[in-house]
């Protein structure tokens, strides 16, 4: 590729005010997605330990299974910025369906594995009654699979083509449908059924399949986006734009497998402590998911800005759409770790109460992990911004094999023997975590720097 070395806006200021109006319904969005977990969580933690703890294993495998169809469909971020940036439309229509494709047909093939979940958390040694409360939760809100990887992929388009906002409205619309859902069939409330744990499952296929029905709706009759005809003859298909998605996705699934099964595996050493340290885990974990939000949203404004001045063929609109992720990345560590310092007990005592029966004991779990989530937030943000930011670029293999040294080679060993052979025990856990996540970090922060200062970006 033949970058221009002349940017039109040589300025950061405008990458910034740029970024941040794009990364305002980014992050939103994916504020409002959590909103969903906490809600759940929320709610089923007035239940007690027992359910909160099973959802947390239930939604490890439920999420393990989604981020690998949520990577083919950040494929088609790139893939479709860069196309809009040479106003190539034909372009873009390919690839956002083959994106349709490619998701549907790796939710056909995971799918199934849910149905196994009680054996597979039996095997894994986790406390009874636990692997069968999460196959309950699992029968249901496996359907909701497919509804969600097709959002992932609206997702990625619309955010390209500047309707990002219509996402976020439908978000909170499917969160808010989320918390009544789950008020009336967890508690049996308003004539429903009091169905616990399995009222969250039907809350979440319900307010999944609104999100997915919705956002197609959009895609299909809204006037500004007709041109671009992403359903006409749908069926037919385009192997060149097929593969380059598989091609450009899979190196993206993987390494967001390789991130989020370091931290689903880490609920499972940690249920090795029991359940009260299990549901401690999965408010901690809760909390610091919200908080990742905002640097996974700016990761995709990278993404996205980056794609777009590929497309440009600028070089200096590159580097300084990089440049402004990383200084909004950093503002934003830095409030996520003076919220957990400052505030850890009124965090926790969100999820559970400052009445709850259990509440003591769950504090005495959740507020050193707690600290030690807050020791690794600026290079959690450093990371997933630096892949975004490498995405936009099309460089994904090597993330990728970055992601699995740094987490699995790395982490999940450190994790172990710190939680198994030190007095660190549950506390362990989430050293290892931070001791990989440092490791990534470091390693594809200094991939795209070295890439931008040899002017390969």
């Amino acid at each position: 590729m033949n970058i221009r070395p002349d940017a039109a806006e040589q300025s950061l200021k405008p990458h910034l005010s740029a970024s941040i109006k794009l990364g305002l319904p980014l992050v939103g969005t994916f504020l409002a997605s959590m909103l969903m977990g906490v809600t759940d969580t929320l709610m089923l933690g007035r239940l007690g330990a027992e359910p909160l703890a099973a959802s947390v294993l239930a939604n490890q495998l439920f999420f393990f299974l989604t981020i690998a169809g949520i990577g083919l469909a950040s494929a088609v971020m790139p893939m479709a910025a860069t196309a809009l940036g040479r106003d190539d439309v034909t372009s873009m229509r390919r690839s956002v369906r083959m994106g349709f494709w490619a998701v549907l047909c790796y939710a056909m093939l995971v799918m199934p594995i849910m149905f196994l979940a009680e054996p597979i958390f039996t095997f894994l040694d986790q406390a009874t009654p636990l692997p069968a409360m999460a196959q309950s939760y699992l029968d249901i809100a496996m359907w909701a699979l497919i509804p969600t990887v097709i959002v992932m992929v609206l997702r990625s388009y619309l955010s390209v083509v500047g309707l990002a906002y219509l996402v976020l409205l439908i978000t909170l619309i499917a969160a808010g449908l989320n918390a009544v859902l789950n008020y009336a069939f967890i508690f049996g409330n308003w004539g429903m059924p009091a169905m616990g744990l399995r009222g969250a499952a039907v809350a979440t296929l319900g307010s999944s399949t609104l999100s997915a029905v919705v956002l197609l709706a959009f895609a299909v009759m809204k006037k500004s986006l007709r041109h671009h005809e992403l359903f006409v003859r749908w069926w037919r298909a385009d192997w060149p734009a097929f593969f380059k998605v598989v091609q450009l996705g899979w190196p993206i699934a993987l390494s967001l497998l390789a991130e989020i099964s370091l931290f689903a595996f880490s609920a499972i050493m940690v249920g090795w402590y029991g359940v009260v340290a299990l549901a401690a885990h999965g408010i901690v974990l809760q909390i610091i998911s919200v908080l990742f939000m905002i640097p996974l949203g700016l990761s995709q404004v990278g993404t996205i800005r980056i794609g777009l001045a590929k497309g440009h063929e600028n070089r200096a609109e590159i580097a300084l759409a990089g440049r402004a992720v990383y200084i909004l990345g950093a503002g934003v560590a830095v409030f996520s770790i003076l919220l957990l310092v400052l505030f850890p007990e009124t965090l926790v005592n969100v999820f559970i109460g400052e009445n709850s029966a259990d509440s003591a004991v769950i504090l005495a779990y959740a507020i050193p992990f707690m600290a030690i989530a807050a020791a690794f937030q600026l290079v959690d943000s450093l990371q997933v911004l630096s892949a975004g930011l490498l995405r936009g670029l099309s460089d994904t293999r090597v993330p990728m094999q970055i992601a699995i040294f740094a987490y699995w080679i790395i982490g999940v060993p450190a994790a172990y023997l710190l939680s198994k052979y030190t007095p660190l025990a549950a506390n362990g856990v989430w050293t290892g975590l931070a001791i990989g996540l440092f490791v990534a970090a470091v390693m594809i922060t200094r991939r795209y720097l070295q890439r931008d200062k040899l002017g390969l970006v």
